[in-house]
């Protein structure tokens, strides 16, 4: 039982989360509602839950520097609202610095600082809605802090009782993105997942690395090392798996590759249990795991093998054998990582890095560039104006509990228009559903003992959906405020229409804010953003080129350019995905643009197949010059996309680079040295000129189309 509370705990940090969000609102509850809590109720119990919930992640020193800075933050700011509240002027100050707020807190943290903004103002609004006061300020301030340090000492709690290991966490994390990667088609959204999830691994890792055992955390990196090395593997068999149009023309091969990567999957997450809680059954199930895939890559191997000798099948044959191979690279890591796994105790020995608690492991985890995005500086402008607004028509109506209004233009409000437009909808959708709901709530009289344990399970609902579906958490937070509001005194219906009002006008005001003060549209972002990627690709070829012609294993510098290439395509396709949310008329053939973006992606696959490719004592002379080539064929398109004007030259410059691509004319056995690694440097060099000859339709209008899509 034990066991399994781990696994769906670990694999679903959702329940945990949930759990917390209960617990920190439901104590203060039941003590406020006795009489014997010192503070105010609604600014303790809101502070503790916006800080039990946070999911925080790195190690236990910056956890708890977070926690407690947020507390302080939280603290502030219920002060902040409370001195502001008796003048409608120093509202509006108060109003324009939560903004601010806003900004600031998500250019230093992108993980953290959103959750921290909308908390922070709501304690602030809720604050600034109420008489004020110099002596209310004291009293909000000591109530939020209070609540903070609870919601704190729950996430604290656990630790040395079910240990963490975040250093292992964050391991454990990439290889649950592994696992969903593991399909025998690839999917875009796994591989930009995969790929966020390795590199917040290296850097929780890395910044470890000075304070805690060097070979702990050497173990680690291996591991995560192998989940990368791993994962690169299935993306080559996936590529090669695709040259078969609508799938490989045999049943046996297709049944046989969806079974084993199926497992493979299956093996992924159980990595990633057993490097996190070290038990020995964990252990031996990977390895169990292990046995059974190499039996069934083995069957795989030989369906393909019946089915030729051709280039195609050859390379789809080598790629799965490759991860066949390296399954036990992925046996040996794991183990090292757990192999004082027998040597158990109730607390864990990772708690001394509490001992080393100062504001260095927090400083590391936020951003302190002072190059700022521009497109957050548009959002923090449009966001100081639309909440100026709100908390002017919440003074000055007198809203009684106007302070949703404002907040609601700080959750709906986002950087682009798009997921405004989704927060928006997920808003208004989930308080109308909420609503009704509460009004049958309100008609029910339910006994004072029922009312607790509903808000208890509304509370619990909340945490559980707020990261696996926004307009579902909202049903249930409209839910927890009518049966809050319920159980502390007579609640009406009016109650519950004004505040979906205040809804449904904070959610239309930020929508009009984002759609016409300064409006931040994706097709502006997508042409460097693509650009970029473009030249990432560019330095990988090159770089994978000198690598075959030298018969070298790929190097550091190499995996440097991959993990380059791999973060800006992902890059590209969060571009895509932002652009789908803009206006019909702001998206001009964004089906053009997507698909030299996915050949662009196409040709980051191919050369992760080629650089498994490469073998000592294997060279491939011809692949350095095709490779270069293709560089100055890539570097040349991204180039026109850089251009405001139609880029004759640069387009004459790719062309002359893709006219000496001799792939159609050369002659080769199929099976002859470096003739798989020659055949992906052709076909990476189709998908280069099929991104040409788009790039070069979008530029054919010079006027009002390339003006469109700001190309």
């Amino acid at each position: 039982m034990v066991d399994w509370f781990f696994a769906k705990d670990f694999s679903n940090p959702d329940i945990g989360r949930a759990l917390r969000c209960m617990l920190s609102f439901m104590a203060p509850l039941a003590v406020g509602l006795t009489g014997r809590l010192p503070f105010e109720l609604i600014f303790t119990a809101i502070a503790a839950q916006n800080v039990a919930i946070v999911d925080v992640r790195g190690a236990y020193g910056l956890r708890l520097s977070l926690l407690l800075s947020m507390s302080g933050i939280l603290a502030a700011a219920s002060a902040l609202g409370a001195f502001a509240a008796p003048s409608l002027p120093a509202c509006l100050a108060a109003a324009a610095l939560i903004a601010l707020g806003a900004g600031f807190w998500r250019h230093m943290s992108s993980d953290y600082g959103p959750s921290l903004a909308i908390s922070s103002s709501l304690l602030c609004f809720i604050a600034m809605a109420e008489k004020g006061g110099s002596g209310e300020a004291l009293r909000h301030a000591t109530a939020a802090l209070a609540g903070g340090c609870w919601g704190a000492a729950l996430q604290v709690a656990l630790w040395p009782v079910r240990p963490q290991h975040p250093l292992r966490q964050a391991v454990g994390e990439s290889w649950l993105a592994v696992a969903r990667g593991c399909v025998v088609k690839a999917d875009q959204a796994a591989e930009a997942d995969l790929r966020a999830a390795l590199d917040k691994a290296y850097g929780i890792l890395g910044s470890a690395r000075a304070r805690r055992n060097q070979l702990i955390v050497a173990r680690l990196e291996e591991l995560n090392s192998v989940a990368a090395r791993l994962a690169q593997r299935i993306s080559a068999f996936q590529h090669a798996y695709e040259e078969f149009s609508g799938g490989p023309p045999c049943a046996e091969v297709q049944s046989a590759a969806e079974t084993t990567f199926t497992v493979l999957g299956n093996l992924s997450r159980t990595v990633a249990l057993a490097v996190v809680s070290r038990q020995p059954g964990h252990l031996a199930a990977a390895e169990v795991r292990l046995r059974r895939l190499r039996h069934l890559f083995g069957v795989l191997q030989r369906q393909i093998a019946v089915q030729g000798d051709t280039a195609r099948w050859a390379t789809l044959s080598s790629t799965a054998g490759q991860i066949a191979a390296y399954l036990n690279d992925v046996g040996t890591a794991l183990r090292k990582t757990i192999d004082r796994a027998d040597d158990r105790g109730a607390f864990s020995m990772e708690l001394s890095d509490l001992a080393h608690l100062k504001l260095r492991p927090l400083v590391a985890a936020l951003n302190l560039s002072p190059r700022v995005d521009p497109a957050l500086v548009r959002f923090t402008a449009r966001i100081v104006v639309i909440t100026l607004a709100a908390v002017w028509a919440m003074k000055f109506f007198n809203l009684r509990h106007g302070y949703w209004l404002p907040m609601t233009t700080m959750i709906v409000l986002q950087p682009d228009f798009g997921s405004t437009r989704k927060k928006a909808f997920e808003r208004l959708a989930g308080t109308l559903a909420g609503s009704i709901l509460a009004s049958m709530v309100l008609w029910l009289r339910l006994p004072f003992a029922a009312l607790m344990a509903a808000t208890a399970a509304t509370a619990f609902c909340f945490g559980y959906f707020l990261r696996r579906n926004y307009a579902i958490a909202v049903i249930f937070i409209t839910l927890f405020v009518v049966v809050l509001t319920e159980s502390l005194g007579p609640a009406t219906l009016e109650l519950t229409i004004e505040r979906f009002g205040d809804t449904l006008a904070g959610g239309v005001l930020a929508l009009l804010a984002a759609l016409v003060f300064w409006p931040v549209w994706e097709r502006e972002r997508f042409r460097p953003i693509l650009a970029g990627a473009l030249r990432a690709n560019a330095a990988y070829l090159r770089m994978v080129g000198d690598r075959l012609a030298a018969g070298h294993y790929y190097d550091r510098t190499v995996v440097r350019a991959k993990r380059a290439a791999e973060s800006a395509g992902a890059a590209v396709f969060s571009s895509l995905q932002r652009m789908s949310g803009d206006p019909e008329n702001y998206r001009d053939r964004m089906n053009e643009l997507a698909a030299v973006a996915n050949g662009n992606q196409r040709v980051t696959r191919a050369l992760n197949l080629l650089t498994l490719q490469a073998r000592p004592g294997a060279p491939a002379p011809e692949a350095q010059v095709i490779a270069a080539q293709g560089a100055v064929a890539l570097e040349a398109i991204a180039s026109s996309f850089e251009s405001t004007a139609p880029a004759a030259e640069a387009f004459s410059t790719a062309r002359c680079a893709l006219e000496s691509w001799p792939g159609r004319s050369r002659p080769r056995a199929a099976l002859a040295p470096g003739a798989i690694a020659l055949a992906q440097l052709d076909r990476a060099f189709a998908e280069i000129e099929a991104m040409l000859l788009g790039a070069e339709e979008l530029a054919g209008n010079p006027g009002r189309l390339l003006h469109a899509v700001t190309l």
